[in-house]
């Protein structure tokens, strides 16, 4: 390609000034940092789930730059409370692909915020990785830049509604959400799903997970003849009320749902420590005891928490778990790839069986979706230790 006289002559001032200063000219764009944009919920009612893959997420990148960072770059998390807020997600979007030139969006965190900010994060051409259920998020054809790094909402109802019906026997069912997206997507996916397995629902309800009172929801539930409830929120205040309310109904069914049910926030809004028996949420098969153990990879990750003093007593490991390795994923990316759009997308569209903590990640240019549906579980809630729970009974380990 021709070099115009302009371009010749700024490249000689620079020589120049290079050569007075007795320094070589600067590689500016080799040593700036790796920018990742980061829409955790930090605040709000939906942040039990932020709060928890926080800590994995700054872990994993202040690990990446004490070692050296990507090729002597360090990665720059610019992080930007969406406070469970959609309209917050969908203001930062702009602010990270456009001004601050992320090469990188992780998350939102919270399938609310994210149905709202996705389809503007793909306007921007920017590559974005997130862990939200809800199916719609990944689509090759719309988002053709966006990837999952964790199951889908139809792989987590599949697996709460398969303990439900085919290991508890149970065959009528209240299902039940808060109002947000997240919530009101899973109760319109999971109900047919159930229909389809041949269970009869009963009750079905989206509520205000505001609501301080939900004994007249649960006794509706009950007059409709419940054997079960299911719950699908990630609102640690909702899901404790819900249980607060059947034990103190005395109402004896199991409640069978989101991962929140067993999380640390949860727990310590219980009114008795037994409300919390006969609780299964869903988990995943790579942060659950097995015979009274973790799997390798997520015993060694536990001693690396307890040793770096990241508090997980009040949290899920595996949210945890989850924010190291979308970290680990994007460094391993970037070391690989470049941070370029193109190359970033067609380095993901590969990756094949990347053993993560959390879960096994696999690719393909057609399916951005890359957990497995044999890693989606259920465990008991009330065998919290140091933030996993022991596989619930039916299982083969």
């Amino acid at each position: 390609m021709p070099v115009s006289r302009r371009q010749v002559l700024a490249g000689s001032a620079v020589s120049a000034a290079a050569l007075a200063s007795g320094f070589p000219a600067p590689a500016i764009a080799q040593n700036e940092p790796i920018k990742i944009g980061y829409l955790p919920a930090l605040t709000g009612p939906s942040s039990s789930t932020g709060v928890g893959i926080n800590r994995g997420t700054q872990l994993a990148v202040e690990l990446v730059n004490k070692e050296g960072g990507i090729k002597g770059r360090k990665i720059e998390l610019i992080s930007r409370d969406t406070q469970s807020d959609p309209t917050k997600a969908v203001n930062a979007v702009a602010e990270l692909t456009q001004r601050a030139k992320a090469s990188m969006i992780w998350g939102p965190l919270n399938s609310g915020e994210a149905l709202a900010a996705t389809p503007l994060i793909a306007r921007d051409k920017v590559p974005m990785l997130h862990p939200c259920w809800v199916d719609s998020l990944i689509d090759v054809k719309k988002y053709p830049m966006s990837f999952r790094i964790a199951p889908t909402n139809t792989q987590v109802g599949k697996g709460a509604n398969h303990y439900v019906v085919n290991v508890l026997k149970l065959k009528k069912v209240a299902v039940i959400s808060d109002t947000t997206g997240y919530g009101t997507d899973s109760v319109n996916t999971y109900v047919p799903m159930l229909k389809a397995m041949g269970a009869e629902v009963v009750y079905t309800n989206h509520i205000d997970a505001a609501n301080p009172d939900l004994k007249p929801e649960l006794l509706r539930m009950q007059s409709a003849g419940a054997q079960a409830i299911m719950p699908w929120s990630v609102n640690a205040g909702f899901l404790s009320r819900i249980c607060n309310t059947r034990g103190a109904m005395n109402w004896d069914v199991p409640i069978v749902g989101q991962t929140t049910l067993g999380s640390g926030q949860t727990k310590a809004l219980l009114e008795k420590p037994e409300y919390w028996n006969k609780v299964y949420s869903n988990n995943f098969r790579n942060c659950c005891y097995i015979g009274g153990k973790l799997p390798p990879r997520a015993a060694e990750f536990v001693e690396r928490l307890k040793k770096d003093k990241v508090e997980f007593g009040d949290t899920l490991l595996w949210w945890v778990a989850l924010g190291w390795d979308g970290a680990m994923m994007m460094a391993e990316t970037f070391k690989n790839a470049g941070t370029k759009n193109d190359d970033i997308v067609a380095y993901m569209n590969k990756v094949k069986g990347w053993p993560g903590i959390y879960g096994t990640v696999t690719w393909t240019p057609e399916q951005h979706n890359g957990f497995p549906d044999q890693e989606v579980v259920m465990c008991e809630v009330n065998s919290l230790k140091d933030g996993a729970f022991n596989i619930a009974p039916g299982y083969s380990s």
